[in-house]
């Protein structure tokens, strides 16, 4: 699959997990400082603009950052970047006090290092696909400046975040998707364990990806699924779940569930429109299939989502 497909089957999962940008800041901070990044199931996104610093997870050890380089840390584990050589305790950003413009300074006197430090969610937290997400995307700059391709994303995300004006969020939001999907695919040929992510490295493995992503509502079949990928059925069956890490027909309908449990949040959505959607000929299909996946019918889990909802709102 060319790169174009690729980056088509990543935009179609983030969608599927309701991508949202969370903002972003400029942090001018001086040696020695810390800063901790905790908050549940927010995603960072660390942009170094100037001087060098360290980044560490829980239980793994420190990396060397530097001007150009960015970093992504799609799983939300918490995190903590700080400036090299004496160690201070961390404290979270949302500590410190920042400008209207959202720039934040902290630190001592000592080098400086400046970061532009955004955040992304994922409203869909139990997404199959999430277990696939890295823990961490490092994608180095080359000698102080970013690789050429991601310039251009840097400077429109920093512009837009600290001069823009009506319509912001939503420029910055779909800014954000594509500097994720673009920093994905750049992860792709460095993964070792299975999942989503590294079947679409594969471009036979992708073709059928793709084609699940793009067309949900088929009634796919082993064969039909093959044929997409161009191998014999048993060829398909086996590569696809060396590389996914599940047979083709479980990964179908991890996804298919998972789009029916958001159909059914939309209560003007009839169990008849949300099985022709993910591919169910009929309301008792989907009924049987989702009963048998969740433990429990489409309108008791509709009826469970809307209680939520009034519980939360």
């Amino acid at each position: 699959m060319n790169e174009v497909r690729a980056l088509d089957v990543l935009s179609a999962v983030l969608r599927e997990m309701r991508f949202e940008a969370a903002g972003y800041r400029r942090l001018e901070l001086g040696a020695p400082w810390a800063l901790s990044f905790h908050q549940k199931g927010l995603r960072g996104i660390h942009i170094v603009m100037q001087g060098r610093c360290e980044i560490a997870f829980d239980g793994g050890p420190a990396r060397v950052v530097e001007a150009g380089d960015l970093i992504v840390a799609p799983r939300a584990d918490p995190h903590v970047l700080r400036s090299q050589g004496k160690h201070v305790p961390a404290i979270s950003p949302s500590e410190l006090v920042q400008s209207s413009e959202g720039h934040i300074r902290h630190g001592g006197t000592g080098e400086a290092t400046v970061i532009v430090c955004g955040a992304f969610v994922f409203h869909e937290a139990d997404h199959p696909a999430l277990a696939a997400l890295p823990r961490i995307i490092h994608m180095p700059g080359n000698m102080g400046q970013a690789p050429k391709w991601l310039a251009g994303y840097v400077d429109a995300l920093t512009s837009e975040a600290f001069e823009g004006g009506p319509g912001s969020a939503v420029v910055l939001a779909r800014l954000s998707e594509a500097l994720i999907a673009r920093a994905l695919r750049f992860h792709l040929d460095k993964i070792d364990e299975p999942g989503w992510l590294k079947g679409l490295g594969d471009p036979q493995i992708a073709k059928a990806l793709a084609a699940m992503h793009d067309q949900l509502e088929q009634a796919w079949t082993l064969v039909s699924l093959a044929r997409v990928a161009g191998l014999s059925r048993a060829a398909f069956a086996a590569r696809f779940a060396a590389k996914v890490g599940e047979a083709p027909m479980r990964y179908l309908l991890r996804n298919r569930m998972r789009r029916a449990m958001t159909l059914l949040k939309d209560e003007h959505a009839t169990l008849a429109r949300v099985a022709h959607s993910v591919g169910y000929g009929s309301e008792a299909a989907l009924s049987a299939a989702f009963k048998r996946h969740t433990g429990h019918a489409p309108g008791a889990y509709r009826r469970s989502q809307a209680a939520e909802v009034q519980l939360h709102g």
